[in-house]
């Protein structure tokens, strides 16, 4: 998985295309293209009894382009960065802050294909960048600020109830316990321990228990109480963790309803010459005692 912070400041977990699937995606897409130039040229070559040999160098060279970019720059365009072969693999084209490929960076992908992909002289160039680059990219994702992401993730299993909340003999700890120092690596792996719990052996599960534990007090602090089971305590981790990032996030979403409540002025009444009046009578009426015996406390 990858992290992506987008404009807002939102931090988004993906996952990069793995180089098997970005292969039998492009060999679809290649084979849709070749096809589909196959079934062109026919269609030209009966044609060109009528043409003259520029016409048909010209409409060749159009019919070329139109396939070989005109197709992926127009399926990535409408699909937000889907073709033939990424949508029968579940992947899609994506930018490199996380938001839908756009026009011009489908184009700067199609274009480099041209020469990444249909030469031969640039294949291994296009080759060695992907599997050198984290995110898989190709020359085109690099020109264009783009890279291939998977749709189709497993879905994660839940944590069981017994995990997902924290154990009451930890209430007071997590309380006041300060989890700015565990990194999201950690985080992940105590998270991934406990949903495949049950799972494990008791040997290695008391092992990786231990083990992921200590990883995680080291950057915790006030540290547990003594005695502490480790699937206890990583569990009321987890679930402060999570809490106060909902609390954080429900905070930010609320701060700018906030700021424009503030920022609109309230319409003052307009004062006409009878409210005035009553206004200044007012103080008149409040000073002379009233007839049931009352008087208007000073």
């Amino acid at each position: 998985m990858a992290e992506v912070v987008t404009g807002d400041a939102v931090v988004l977990e993906v996952s990069p295309a793995a180089f098997p699937s970005r292969m039998a995606a492009l060999l679809i897409d290649m084979a849709t293209q070749i096809v589909t130039l196959v079934l062109v040229m026919l269609v030209v070559s009966i044609a060109a009894r009528q043409l003259s040999g520029a016409a048909v160098v010209a409409t060749v060279t159009v019919v070329v382009a139109v396939v070989i970019v005109g197709y992926p720059t127009i399926f990535e365009t409408l699909s937000r960065g889907k073709t033939l072969g990424k949508l029968a693999l579940g992947l899609r084209v994506v930018s490199d802050d996380g938001g839908p490929e756009r026009f011009r960076q489908a184009l700067i992908r199609a274009l480099a294909g041209i020469f990444e992909i249909w030469s031969i002289v640039l294949d291994p160039v296009a080759l060695i960048t992907s599997l050198a680059s984290s995110k898989g990219k190709r020359l085109g994702d690099m020109f264009a600020g783009t890279y291939v992401i998977t749709e189709r993730v497993p879905k994660r299993k839940n944590l069981r109830p017994e995990f997902a909340t924290v154990p009451p003999v930890l209430a007071a700890w997590a309380a006041q316990v300060e989890l700015s120092g565990l990194p999201d690596r950690d985080a992940e792996a105590a998270g991934s321990y406990l949903r495949r719990y049950y799972d494990l052996q008791p040997g290695a599960r008391d092992a990786l228990g231990m083990q992921l534990a200590a990883a995680v007090a080291a950057r915790v602090s006030p540290p547990p109480p003594p005695g502490t089971p480790p699937a206890a305590f990583l569990a009321a981790v987890l679930a402060v963790r999570r809490e106060r990032d909902y609390a954080r996030l429900a905070t930010q979403q609320a701060q700018p309803a906030q700021t424009a409540a503030a920022a609109t002025p309230s319409p003052e009444p307009e004062a006409t010459a009878g409210s005035a009046a009553t206004h200044e009578a007012a103080p008149a009426q409040e000073a002379s005692p009233s007839t049931s015996g009352f008087a208007p406390p000073t």
